[in-house]
């Protein structure tokens, strides 16, 4: 159970961002000379610094002006893309959701308040997400319809596409229309999965007949864990599950959240958006990454010790699954945060064991730290649930991140991202192809996971 927060807890919306002449300059993609002209033509207002020295401008105030001038996107120095957002930040190893900690917004809410919070600026507590009917019933005929054999990003995609169908209006692209897609969308992907095991668990009962009982649905989190898990629910697991959805809402532009943003660019509407998140997320260096911790975990509690595991990894050449992190020198603080009231959870003390002896065995051969997959891994083991249990909850969760980027993108210039290819094939004029031409095999070049 989160803690309840008390009037003064609840997070505040932060005070206008301020920019200097520079990089009020550097947004509109123009020189600081013309940035006083707009001043002058009364399309920008200013403030003296406080220093006295310069003036200073309204963060939103300067976007809205850009997207109204159609400036193009200014190219960064590193060549690589750079888009502005106000969702995530992350910095000095730890990440911050709106300028609010995101690990302590994790321990404080729940995770359909903070998604809420998160595209609205307001914190509604107790607030449920309920998914309707006839969308519900044509996600459910849809992924009824798949073969066994199908994973649970497929289940997620498909589930996706129906309720689409079921919503004559997903066209709509104005703020109430995606928030009101998006409330019914992340819960009629939840219960369009099937019961784990395809039978009905202790705890699945428990839940099923409070949604009936109150009206208002259960939370998210006990909603899902019966698709996960057959076993019952205890308190201190559904608050562990919460805590993982919680956190992994958005992590900056990760690649499946690039996608959705270029979706969004298109105009897409948001159903089409949370495909292309869920159709780049199934990648083994994305959400799948979880899935190859949890098989590495589940290996060293049968063999009783990490060092013969991870042995066999580095002797192999593969990478140590659910280590390290691009975006973090120390340990991720997801993953500090998920272990932490792992620690709490009776049932999941020797997989928290072993995941501890996996970083130590490791740190003698490289100074890697858990990430986020690691901490997944041991709850998805310890719980009982399937080694693609972690992808099902990254998905879920990251629904709601997606469509916080669709949001910001909609009112962005529409087809923005349009990058120039470099080519680098053969000159022409070449001549036609014939059937005894073979081309050459591709080669795959070491990539690294990023989430």
């Amino acid at each position: 159970m989160k803690d309840q927060a008390a009037p003064g807890d609840v997070p505040a919306a932060s005070a206008p961002q301020r920019l200097s002449t520079r990089e009020t300059a550097e947004r509109l993609g123009v020189k600081p000379e013309t940035v006083y002209a707009y001043v002058s033509r009364g399309q920008l207002s200013s403030t003296r610094a406080p220093d006295g020295r310069g003036s200073t401008f309204d963060a939103a105030e300067v976007d809205a002006l850009a997207r109204r001038t159609g400036r193009r996107e200014p190219s960064p120095a590193t060549g690589d893309l750079v888009f502005r957002t106000g969702i995530t930040l992350i910095e000095g190893d730890r990440y911050y959701f709106r300028g609010v900690d995101a690990t302590e917004l994790a321990g404080q809410y729940p995770y359909e308040e903070v998604a809420e919070w998160l595209w609205t600026g307001v914190l509604r507590p107790g607030i449920r997400f309920m998914a309707p009917a006839e969308a519900l019933s044509a996600a459910h005929r849809a992924v009824e319809s798949l073969p066994a054999h199908s994973g649970s990003t497929d289940r997620l995609r498909v589930a996706a596409i129906a309720a689409a169908t079921a919503d004559p209006l997903r066209f709509d692209l104005s703020r109430e229309a995606v928030l009101a897609g998006a409330r019914s969308l992340i819960p009629t992907l939840v219960e369009a999965l099937p019961l784990a095991a395809g039978g009905r668990s202790e705890g699945s009962e428990g839940v099923a007949s409070q949604g009936a009982a109150d009206g208002t649905g259960a939370q998210l989190a006990r909603r899902l864990w019966p698709k996960l898990t057959t076993r019952p629910a205890d308190e201190p697991s559904i608050a562990a599950l919460d805590t993982a959805l919680t956190l992994l809402i958005d992590h900056d532009l990760a690649a499946s959240t690039l996608a959705a943003r270029v979706a969004a660019s298109a105009h897409a509407h948001p159903y089409a958006v949370v495909s292309a998140g869920l159709g780049v997320l199934e990648g083994p260096l994305h959400g799948a990454a979880s899935g190859l911790a949890h098989r590495m975990l589940t290996e060293v509690l049968e063999r009783g010790s990490a060092v013969p595991v991870v042995a066999d990894h580095l002797r192999s050449g593969r990478r140590v699954p659910g280590l390290g992190h691009r975006l973090y020198i120390s340990e991720d603080p997801r993953a500090q945060a998920l272990f932490a009231l792992l620690a709490d959870v009776p049932q999941a003390a020797r997989a928290l064991a072993a995941a501890r002896d996996v970083v130590t065995t490791t740190a003698r051969h490289a100074p890697l730290h858990a990430n986020v997959d690691l901490a997944l891994a041991v709850l998805s083991v310890s719980s009982g649930m399937a080694a693609d249990a972690g992808e099902t909850v990254f998905a879920v969760s990251r629904t709601a991140g997606w469509i916080a980027h669709a949001l910001e993108e909609y009112g962005e210039r529409p087809l923005r991202m349009r990058p120039s290819g470099q080519y680098t094939g053969p000159r022409p004029p070449q001549p036609l192809p014939t059937a005894t031409d073979v081309p050459p095999r591709s080669s795959y070049g070491p990539h690294s996971a990023q989430r």
